[in-house]
């Protein structure tokens, strides 16, 4: 069965380094016969800067956010995916706003029963993998827990792949040992 991975790259630049992750995971996948969408979040229009808690999502039958605006269809291919991919660089220990308007938003494919104690989510079971890179090598920890802590309270298998050390926009590109292991990444999970 072919793979299907949404890859939501979450980069303002084109040819930095999170883009260089996203080209050679992508590959790898790609090479081992998996179906690879990239969405470069910093270019999707939106009506909102995320989640404005409206909460009508929750009120209605489907899993979809009520904003009709680039983000909705992205949020219903992420529920059609067996892997989404979070790709961003390290800014202020934390996500690119770029990623995180959109992440905020997956709050869209989730109900509760609070009453009953009950959290169902059409994302249960997929694979959430974080492809992150930091100029040195502080703070890659505290920007891949909130994701961790997602896929864990989700049901969803986790991996990072994190780059500490990656340098000044395109320097990733000239570490080969890194362009291999994104590589052989996309190729397994592909093969998982």
């Amino acid at each position: 069965m072919t793979k299907k991975i949404l890859i939501l790259s979450g980069s303002p630049k084109k040819d930095g380094n999170t883009a260089a992750l996203v080209e050679w995971f992508a590959d790898g996948a790609r090479s081992n016969h998996a179906e690879v969408e990239v969405v470069k979040t910093a270019f999707l229009r939106y009506k909102s800067t995320g989640c404005v808690s409206c909460r009508i999502c929750q009120k209605i039958e489907p899993y979809e956010c009520a904003i009709d605006d680039d983000a909705k269809p992205v949020l219903a291919r992420m529920t059609k995916a067996d892997v989404i991919v979070m790709a961003t660089p390290l800014y202020f220990f934390g996500p690119s706003a770029q990623l995180k308007c959109i992440a905020d938003r997956i709050f869209s494919l989730y109900k509760w029963d609070n009453i009953a104690g009950i959290m169902k989510s059409p994302l249960k079971g997929k694979t959430l993998i974080l492809l992150a890179s930091a100029y040195e090598d502080v703070g890659l920890d505290a920007l891949e827990a909130p994701f961790k802590l997602t896929a864990d309270y989700t049901g969803m298998k986790f991996i990072s792949f994190l780059v500490p050390n990656a340098g000044l926009s395109g320097d990733i590109r000239k570490k080969p040992d890194v362009r291999d292991q994104a590589i052989a990444l996309g190729r397994r999970i592909a093969g998982a």
